[in-house]
């Protein structure tokens, strides 16, 4: 796994919390991409219920990689 060279450049009105989110989304994309080019599955929680997805299908309902919201 390489990790970028440059690090993220946030505009200072950014909170904490707020780039913590942004690096779970990341990891969570990352998750569903390398699953779904194996072609795999994973489980979530929708409404309540836990559910075992296709990535393919996931990785349609994830924002962008890039979107800081």
């Amino acid at each position: 796994m390489a990790l970028n060279s440059k690090p993220i450049r946030f505009p200072p009105e950014i909170s904490f919390s707020d780039k913590v989110l942004y690096g779970v989304r990341k990891a969570l994309r990352k998750l569903a991409e390398e699953t779904a080019a194996k072609g795999g599955s994973l489980v979530v929680k929708i409404d309540g219920e836990i559910k075992k997805v296709p990535a393919q299908e996931l990785l349609k309902t994830l924002p962008k990689q890039d979107d800081f919201q």
